[in-house]
């Protein structure tokens, strides 16, 4: 591991944010389709499928999957099992822009993660990367108009999301212990399907307590199929296998500030489909953002 940013690794570290912002979009606009914990056992459940004819050796008897279980467990409880869920709650009673706005405080709970349970020193490059970028996702917020931000409201779902948050921060730092399990690091499918295993069968109980205790329903057809789909494909299984390689190439920290362009995707994606164009105020957005990760990125001061 190490804070050097190669093409290849902006390169995965990109892929995530874009796909997660279609995530959050498309999460808010089937609430009325699907209950939110029913939605992410879903979405694993065919990540699971899909990742079986990839990666099932690591399933083999004898495999850290099975003797280093509550790694597994925990790595799935945490990234898939309790993150998603409180994102899809979250955007019950918040819109796609909050949710994905609370989210890029990401950097920030980063470093605190890091610095109080893995002894990661903080740099003053670090903390002036993080106001840089977290200025320029207020200029996403504020449509270039600062007053603007002083009409912000929060919800509950926005909550649920800082919460969401501060555990994929965890989630991330996990990603970067390297216990006796390289046989299965070494391929990401057979990595990631020992996650999801653990992960899916969380989202499976969770889904569970919630047509329990709850009165929802599920509205099956095709924009729920094609809803499925593309959260499985794009935002799970893709973005997980980008984001994991980009975390084990530079470290949570620095690859925490390439989820703050998450905001800024979300908004065009949400202009794009309202037919809108971007304005001027997202071209300073983005370089603001950008400048964030450049600067991070130091291995010096400030």
């Amino acid at each position: 591991m190490n804070d050097r940013l190669t093409p290849g690794t902006v390169a995965l570290l990109l892929i995530p944010p874009m796909l997660w912002a279609g995530n959050a979009v498309v999460g808010r606009a089937v609430v009325h389709l699907v209950p939110p914990l029913t939605l992410n056992f879903l979405r694993w459940a065919v990540a699971l499928l899909l990742l079986l004819p990839l990666g099932y050796r690591v399933l083999q008897r004898g495999s850290a999957v099975w003797r280093q279980w509550p790694r597994y467990a925990l790595l799935g409880l945490l990234g898939v099992g309790l993150y998603n869920s409180l994102q899809y709650l979250a955007l019950h009673t918040s819109t796609p822009i909050n949710v994905t706005l609370v989210a890029a405080s990401m950097p920030v709970w980063m470093m605190i993660v890091g610095r109080m349970f893995h002894g990661v020193a903080i740099r003053p490059a670090q903390v002036l990367g993080a106001a840089l970028s977290l200025a320029g996702v207020a200029v996403v917020l504020s449509h270039g108009k600062w007053a603007q931000l002083w009409a912000l409201r929060f919800v509950a779902g926005d909550l649920l999301m800082v919460l969401a948050t501060i555990i994929w921060a965890f989630y991330s730092w996990q990603l970067t212990r390297v216990p006796a399990d390289a046989p299965v690091r070494a391929h990401w499918a057979g990595f990631l399907l020992g996650q999801v295993l653990y992960g899916a069968a969380w989202s499976g109980l969770f889904a569970a307590l919630e047509w329990g205790f709850s009165d929802w329903r599920v509205v099956w057809g095709w924009p729920l199929a094609l809803t499925v789909a593309f959260v499985a494909i794009g935002p799970a299984v893709i973005a997980f296998r980008c984001w994991g390689a980009g975390v084990q190439r530079v470290g949570p920290t620095l690859a925490g500030f390439f989820n703050n362009l998450t905001p800024l995707m979300a908004a065009l994606l949400s202009l794009a489909l309202l037919g809108e164009t971007p304005h001027f105020y997202h071209a300073v957005a983005f370089l603001l953002i950008i400048g964030g990760i450049v600067l991070s990125s130091r291995r010096g001061g400030a």
